[in-house]
């Protein structure tokens, strides 16, 4: 085991304090990376403060993993010493089933195992759970490390690990892309990057927005439509209008009406978790030949596919970058919605 400095959470009304941590050794397909930013997703604080339930702490949070490689193991093949790479939202999975061997990890039919607060072997993480990227250093099997292309800062790469695949995902499932409307709602930490993606796809891209508070962002992120759903006009304007809507905000809304602004045969993805049921009226569904579906992140493969994309295309999350005695004022802030676009901790404050 090594040790590593980390920032956790002793319980969901604590507060973030430094600690020490062990990582395992290496094994022959393992990965030693120095973290160099690691980014705050909205998953990170309802883990945290335990708000799904089932969080074991103390908890080091962090999926959104940008940094280094420091040493590898004997058998490594896929990275060498001083590569730029990134670790999102799992570090394993059972690698037999159907979704694994399809590249869809995040499917695993045994459970992927996720970056943090996960249960693991002691031999893998002394805890018995994993321990996040809020870390100078974490340890992962090849198969789960991606590398990130030049042309993208890994500030604001790290963001993308999460936030980017989570939006890019379903875009590629559901062929954005020229001569389709694809609709974002909400542009916050994944809608922001949404916008940049689907636009880099060729699609017809329009924010749905409470507000018209961030036009001009979105404007500048690729939008080429802007609507405030505050406005009861902008639902009959838009009516029938979509191939494709991804919903990243985690509020209970009115789905059924977000439903009718889809075209024939379109489709409305659910990304953002409400605490709520959905309801929609089954003639909303029937009528139009419309579907209602949901996505979660992506798999290893399609990971890397993103940020070649995103490398391709100059993309990257619009960041802020805080030291790591900034985390509990930063998750206030998440949920206040005073961010533009992410959070990024600079792990040299670790």
């Amino acid at each position: 085991m090594t040790s590593a400095a980390a920032y956790a959470i002793p319980a969901p009304d604590g507060a973030f304090e430094k600690v020490t941590i062990q990582r395992r050794e290496l094994g022959p397909h393992d990965v030693l990376i120095d973290v160099k930013f690691a980014g705050i997703c909205h998953s990170d604080i309802h883990t945290a403060r335990d708000e799904w339930g089932g969080t074991k702490y103390p908890c080091v949070p962090g999926h959104e993993i940008a940094g280094l490689v420091a040493a590898v193991g004997s058998a490594v093949s896929k990275h060498k010493v001083g590569d730029r790479v990134g670790v999102g939202c799992m570090v394993n999975s059972c690698g037999r089933c159907g979704p694994c061997l399809a590249d869809e990890e995040q499917y695993c039919a045994n459970g992927a195992t996720m970056t943090y607060n996960t249960e693991v072997d002691p031999s893998v993480q002394p805890e018995g759970y994993t321990m996040g990227g809020y870390s100078t250093q974490v340890v992962v099997t090849e198969n789960f490390v991606v590398q990130i292309p030049e042309g993208i800062g890994l500030d604001v790469a790290a963001p993308l690990l999460c936030a980017g695949v989570t939006l890019f995902s379903p875009l590629r499932h559901w062929n954005a892309g020229p001569g389709k409307k694809v609709a974002i709602i909400g542009m916050g930490g994944l809608g922001h990057v949404g916008v940049k993606i689907a636009a880099a796809m060729g699609a017809e891209v329009t924010v749905l927005s409470h507000s018209l508070s961030k036009q001009e962002d979105g404007k500048r992120f690729g939008a080429h439509h802007y609507y405030a759903t505050s406005d009861k006009q902008t639902f009959k304007e838009l009516r029938n209008r979509f191939d494709l809507i991804l919903n990243t905000v985690s509020a209970d809304l009115p789905i059924d009406s977000y439903m009718r602004l889809l075209n024939l045969n379109g489709t409305l993805v659910i990304l953002g978790l409400p605490e709520k049921p959905l309801a929609v009226k089954p003639f909303t569904i029937a009528g139009y030949r419309r579907s209602l579906a949901g996505s979660m992140i992506g798999g290893i493969a399609q990971t890397q596919e993103m940020l070649n994309f995103c490398a391709e295309h100059g993309i990257g999350a619009e960041i802020e970058v805080i030291s790591a005695d900034e985390i509990d004022n930063a998750y206030d802030r998440v949920v206040a919605s005073d961010v533009r676009y992410r959070f990024v901790i600079d792990a040299a404050t670790i």
